[in-house]
């Protein structure tokens, strides 16, 4: 009889120790892959997880996310000619952790949609999905952007959860994020009035209008600039996102009060290094384009 290198029965049984783990965890309803993509930004679905230390707004440039959308859909933004596509937009209202990571899908009830229709043309206005492609990750359900903002962020924030609606990417962010941000946010239509609220006192198009940098698809605009510009409104240093050289995201942070605060994922590296780690020294600020994909939908920017 012949009999296999000691090695290889080794790995063997570790290869069968780690299926059958994998199998308790689908038993027990974990979702691996949901804990996976969580990443350090926080646990999976339905968790308890510990209070967040500071709340993070990111705002989305729509000038250089719609250049990347491929086709229009009746939740897509970029495809509607509004006139908020010429400013940030809200991506979501965060609760983060100081070490870097979040929570997300929080305990609580699923989201609904009646509880936020007062401030559904608010919302279509300046938090509207910017693609047609997101669903919520949390919970196994499915749903669009505001719902999983919510879920990631409301959980956290008041213990509930997840919502359904046909309005666009909100329906993921009351999933995802809103649902962590207990015990400051408990409900879910005090979380996207909350992010309205702070999103209009501290109007970013308007401050770096007014500091020169305007949309524009032709011009470049220093990356210090546009930082010392926030930071003199608001005296606290943003964080900037680019993609191709052009701004993709700024983030605002705020202390739980919702007085500003600087954007520092890690303590020993300068704030200004953190803001500017994917963005070149020169940006641009591009303005939406009318784009063949969409004449069909006869849409006009």
């Amino acid at each position: 009889m012949a009999f296999l290198p000691i090695q290889i029965v080794v790995l063997m049984q570790l290869l069968m120790i780690l299926v059958a783990s994998l199998c308790l965890m689908k038993i027990n309803g974990v979702d691996l892959g949901e804990e996976l993509t969580g990443g350090v930004h926080g646990g999976g679905s339905g968790q308890e997880q510990r209070e967040f230390d500071y709340f993070k707004l990111a705002l989305q440039w729509p000038g250089t996310i719609c250049q990347g959308n491929h086709r229009c859909c009746a939740s897509n933004g970029c495809c509607q000619g509004s006139n908020s596509l010429s400013e940030f937009t809200i991506h979501g209202l965060w609760p983060d952790y100081n070490d870097g990571s979040w929570p997300s899908c929080c305990n609580g009830p699923r989201y609904d949609s009646k509880e936020i229709s007062t401030l559904t043309d608010v919302l279509k206005k300046y938090w509207p999905s910017l693609s047609c492609s997101k669903s919520s990750t949390c919970h196994g359900g499915k749903g669009t952007f505001w719902a999983h903002e919510f879920h990631h962020i409301a959980l956290t924030c008041f213990l509930s959860a997840g919502f359904v609606v046909e309005l666009g990417d909100n329906c993921l962010q009351w999933e995802k994020h809103g649902t962590c941000c207990s015990p400051v946010i408990r409900d879910e239509y005090s979380y996207f009035l909350t992010a309205i609220n702070v999103y209009s006192k501290h109007n970013v198009t308007q401050v770096l209008n007014e500091a020169g940098y305007l949309p524009s698809n032709s011009e470049k605009y220093p990356l210090g600039g546009i930082i010392a510009a926030i930071q003199n409104a608001f005296h606290a240093t943003p964080e900037l996102q680019c993609k191709g050289g052009a701004v993709e995201e700024l983030h605002l942070c705020f202390f739980k009060d919702f007085k500003p605060r600087d954007c520092i994922s890690e303590p020993h590296i300068e704030s200004y290094l953190v803001a500017s780690s994917s963005c070149p020294k020169y940006v641009s600020l591009p303005d939406v384009q009318a784009s063949s994909r969409y004449a069909d939908t006869r849409v006009a920017f």
